[in-house]
């Protein structure tokens, strides 16, 4: 369920609300070494000067180049954006490297035009918002796509499950069930993304465990009771499951007092 902005408090509400904007040029991290198509965005914006054309490039990267139509039909549905896109970082879909926005700054689009989308580029479009720079709106558009079994949407999940909000990992949780059942779709699927992306699910590791002690440590005394862990130990059950071996940790062990 969404938590709305009445039900939480004061302090949270603002820090899901306040914008994450950067002045500084943001460009795609460098290679995976999956495929690449030609083209990859390399500019979004510098000192104020925006482009359209440019962000339209680096939303389009988001995506694997078999969706370039569906995520153009997506961008047209659009508001245009006061800032642009910042930030991609880079993964591999299915042997394709892809360089997804951390955060972009469009408006939601009127109901009307979202109501001629296909189920595919509605999911293009809930894939996009949920790297809003509102929490409110990520939750909302993420809860739109933990049903996706899409291996391009498990990214734009993933990345919210290393993020800060607590109610989206929560909802990401009660999203995907699934990870908690041996050879479930779900297990398949999210093991299968972190095997080809090591490095990604590292990174993330270290952002729960960051966000745990920085924000969330005073509630969830140890790191195994803080529901990041939870969720990431399903993570790691899925990914050792899919290549039959343990996987390297960057966490503490989720029943130490740490």
């Amino acid at each position: 369920m969404l938590i709305s902005a009445s039900a939480q408090s004061p302090v949270l509400v603002a820090a899901m609300r306040v914008p994450e904007r950067s002045h500084s040029l943001a460009v795609p991290a460098r290679g995976l070494g999956a495929r690449r198509r030609g083209g990859a965005p390399t500019l979004v914006g510098v000192g104020g000067l925006r482009d359209p054309a440019g962000d339209a490039d680096v939303l389009t990267a988001a995506f694997p180049a078999g969706l370039i139509d569906d995520v153009r039909i997506v961008l047209a549905v659009m508001p245009g954006a006061g800032s642009p896109p910042i930030a991609p970082f880079e993964v591999e879909v299915e042997g394709e490297t892809v360089a997804i926005p951390t955060r972009l700054y469009n408006e939601e689009p009127e109901t009307g035009p979202r109501g001629r989308l296909t189920a595919t580029q509605r999911e293009i479009l809930h894939c996009l918002y949920s790297r809003h720079h509102d929490g409110l709106v990520r939750q909302r558009h993420l809860e739109r796509i933990l049903v996706s079994r899409e291996p391009w949407v498990v990214p734009f999940v993933m990345r919210l499950a290393g993020e800060y909000v607590l109610e989206i990992i929560e909802a990401i949780s009660r999203g995907l069930p699934g990870l908690s059942t041996p050879g479930s779709p779900e297990r398949r699927l999210y093991g299968e993304f972190i095997a080809r992306n090591p490095a990604f699910f590292a990174r993330t590791e270290r952002r729960v465990v960051s966000y745990w002690s920085c924000n969330h440590r005073w509630r969830y005394v140890t790191f195994g009771s803080y529901p990041g862990c939870v969720l990431l130990e399903a993570f790691r059950a899925a990914v050792e499951e899919r290549v039959g071996r343990a996987w390297p940790r960057h966490t503490p062990p989720p029943l130490t007092g740490t």
